[in-house]
């Protein structure tokens, strides 16, 4: 499982490498240069995973931490990128999409992501640390990373330390993923680049682009809020 993982990013590295050298197209070198990190960690993760180094370096963190150590503040940080981004649509921040384009691609882009991430945890049925079932790749970090993505694309122009800031909260998701032992060191890598390299593709194709209702009315915000036990919607008018 772990060589076809790796030949299939290895491919479609080569392959759009190999496309963007025939285009004059800026758009399209940029997202091929955009694929780099995502894939590269998706081929680290898919060769160390059930390593013996991945092992030792689980015993080794949770032997530095306390193995009866749990903080469950990764299950509240994933969410953090997607606080950021309405926050700074309230704020009045210049970002490149109206918030209703910024909904939708959060959107697609978690629905795609999830279900790569989801699809990957049942075809591989890798035991977590701790003893659990599907644990390859991470569902938090791929969200979180997948949230963060949107963050950046939306702001690196505009704003690149907001831009960036969200992927300090989905980096810390992922370390504590490993810290409460719910996961390995490529389950986390392979659920990062996932989440930034669906994301990407997802802004490069823009999916639905003409498709916004709300267009016209700039001073209204619609934000989906979504927690474990609610989910609801929060508007908000500019005077």
């Amino acid at each position: 499982m772990r060589k076809k993982i790796l030949a299939i990013a290895v491919a479609f590295l080569s392959f759009t490498t190999l496309h963007a050298q025939n285009s004059d197209t800026i758009h399209r070198k940029h997202v091929i240069r955009q694929s780099i990190l995502p894939l590269s960690l998706i081929a680290a993760g898919s060769i160390i995973s059930g390593s013996t180094f991945e092992k030792n370096l689980q015993t080794n963190l949770r032997n530095a931490v306390g193995n009866d150590y749990v903080f469950h503040i990764d299950d509240y940080l994933q969410y953090a990128p997607i606080a950021e981004l309405y926050i700074a649509d309230i704020a009045g921040a210049k970002s490149k999409n109206h918030w209703f384009d910024q909904t939708k691609y959060l959107l697609i882009s978690n629905i795609l992501t999830a279900s790569i991430t989801h699809g990957l945890k049942f075809i591989t049925a890798k035991t977590r640390p701790n003893g659990g079932v599907h644990s390859f790749p991470s569902g938090h970090t791929t969200f979180a990373f997948t949230n963060a993505t949107v963050v950046y694309n939306e702001f690196i122009d505009s704003s690149p330390v907001l831009a960036y800031s969200g992927y300090l909260f989905s980096t810390t998701t992922g370390v504590f993923r490993m810290v409460n032992n719910r996961h390995w060191l490529s389950d986390v890598m392979v659920g990062a680049g996932i989440g930034i390299l669906v994301t990407n593709l997802v802004y490069y194709f823009e999916p639905l682009k003409n498709f916004n209702p709300f267009k016209k009315t700039k001073n209204v915000v619609v934000i989906p809020t979504i927690d474990y036990n609610n989910y609801g919607i929060y508007l908000s008018y500019r005077f």
